[in-house]
């Protein structure tokens, strides 16, 4: 008789710190693949909706920041496809802003384990922290972060010896870290061409409460389109099936556009924590604060460090679900 072999894991007793995986399919970023993400997500980022606006910007077409990390953490499935929940992210950066027709390939390591204290009546999990770094077709680093994920366990008895606290992973990032990606692109033209306010004409300490909420719909595509492989995106399971986090932080980054149309794009991410799971058919509401500015270059234009707080509105009640903190780039 022919065996048969299961597809699944990896749990958390067959994570290591070092352990690397590098096999899943890269992927080309095309306006077919742009196009039904923004279906999914919304968003109104001009650079991204515009071809001549962004080549006279960019030098090209820039593909939507949100769908180059979404097919980044889609990539980094592979280790996570029994993941229970995602905590947070830690500084993602860009290296560079991939186009339209640009291939993604992403390697994941896993950098930090740690076994959680069993309680009653809650299965036994345990945490890895892998970094996610993603190239494009010629090598170039476009992405490098971290993710924390809850794994559980194969075996409810296994003791990995590893339940020391694990390291903060918050993010600083140097100013020239930041302004290298957009060093090239012609802010004075974007700001030329573009009518409304501008980086200068904001002040640190606003908050923009955005009216009207987005509902969310065409999870298991959203996750079906950017390789996403977590059992718990696509199978309802005993628990139901869960939202993938970047579809919530997707809608955040739509609704900040709504506050602040001319935001060129997101160039970084302070941190980002899911602070309880998303449904399908729940509605997101958000506010976004202005936290402070920086001046990009001699030439113009403004790093904006943004704070988005998201709610989902379900049978009635109100929940917190996500706290994001990134950097924007306003002309």
């Amino acid at each position: 008789m022919v065996p048969t072999e299961k597809i699944d894991g990896p749990f958390f007793e067959d994570l290591s710190v070092g352990l690397r995986v590098a096999d899943a399919p890269s992927v080309t970023l095309t306006e077919g693949l742009a196009t039904v993400h923004r279906a999914i997500m919304g968003g109104r980022l001009r650079l991204a909706l515009d071809v001549n606006l962004s080549r006279a910007v960019t030098g090209g077409p820039l593909a939507h920041p949100a769908l180059v990390w979404d097919v980044a953490i889609g990539q980094s499935t592979l280790l996570t496809r029994r993941v229970v929940a995602n905590l947070f992210y830690r500084g993602l950066a860009f290296h560079r802003f991939p186009q339209i027709g640009d291939t993604l390939h992403t390697t994941t390591e896993v950098v930090g384990i740690r076994q959680n204290r069993p309680r009653p009546g809650r299965a036994a999990t345990g945490l890895g922290v892998l970094r996610i770094r993603t190239v494009d077709q010629e090598g170039r680093a476009v992405l490098d972060f971290r993710r924390c994920a809850m794994f559980p366990l194969r075996d409810p008895s296994f003791s990995s010896g590893h339940d020391a606290e694990l390291p903060d992973d918050t993010c600083e990032f140097t100013p020239d870290a930041l302004r290298a990606p957009v060093a090239d692109w012609n802010l004075a033209r974007f700001k030329s061409l573009v009518q409304g306010a501008h980086g200068d004409a904001l002040t640190p300490g606003t908050v923009w409460e955005v009216a009207g909420g987005d509902v969310v719909s065409s999870a298991p595509e959203l996750a079906r389109m950017i390789l996403n492989l977590a059992i718990v995106h696509h199978d309802a399971g005993s628990e139901g099936r869960l939202v993938y986090g970047g579809h919530t932080i997707g809608i955040a980054a739509a609704q900040a556009t709504r506050a602040l149309p001319n935001l060129l794009t997101i160039v970084a991410w302070h941190g980002c924590d899911h602070l309880a799971a998303v449904r399908e058919g729940d509605t997101l509401r958000s506010t976004l604060e202005l936290e402070r500015i920086e001046r990009l270059s001699a030439q113009g234009g403004s790093l904006v460090h943004l704070r988005s707080r998201v709610q989902a509105v379900r049978a009635g009640q109100t929940v917190d679900v996500l706290d994001w903190r990134f950097i924007g780039v306003m002309a």
